[in-house]
């Protein structure tokens, strides 16, 4: 049986939310030479969604859609009932792994640490959060659990055309940062 040939996206033609990244524009590689982490940056902020897995008490991966923000140094941000299974699993352990994005044919995969911060800490994530989500600013202040990601490997996809291609993204700028593809 024939295979008919997979749909070209449109071309972006201005802001409609968050369905169209001018990030993803078809037909055009936009991360050949991989990501910086200005572009992770703009693109995490851009969607403000993703994909968190967390490993479950039995080892078992968890998955929740969540509403999600980067940091100026990269990490990501993001909030959850205190409740929840993702704040559960992440107290016993937080190694945790994030898509962001995917519906303009370019994602981000990640994987990191994450943790629950306290004081000082907490403030300067919670206010990250709230910068780019600031409808959550009252659950926020109402002792919604704020959690920092701190990314150590982390990739682009995009389809470009008829291919897929993989690059990494340059997590920071120093001689040893985090990258993979």
């Amino acid at each position: 049986m024939m295979r008919s040939p997979a749909p070209t996206r449109p071309a972006y033609d201005g802001p409609r939310g968050f369905d169209h990244c001018p990030f993803c524009v078809a037909g055009r590689e936009r991360y050949g030479d991989g990501m910086d982490l200005t572009q992770f940056i703009d693109f995490t902020n851009l969607h403000g969604d993703g994909v968190l897995s967390t490993l479950g008490p039995d080892g078992e991966p968890q998955a929740a859609y969540i509403s999600i923000a980067a940091m100026d140094d990269g990490s990501l941000v993001f909030d959850a009932k205190a409740d929840s299974r993702k704040i559960a699993n992440i107290a016993r352990d937080g190694r945790v792994a994030v898509v962001i994005g995917g519906r303009d044919g370019a994602s981000v995969q990640c994987e990191g640490r994450a943790t629950v911060p306290v004081g000082e800490e907490r403030e300067k994530c919670a206010a990250a959060f709230i910068h780019r989500f600031p409808q959550f600013a009252v659950s926020v202040a109402s002792g919604a659990v704020v959690v920092h990601i701190r990314l150590v490997w982390a990739r682009v996809g995009e389809y470009v055309g008829e291919r897929f291609v993989v690059s990494e993204v340059k997590l920071s700028s120093g001689p040893d940062a985090p990258t993979a593809i």
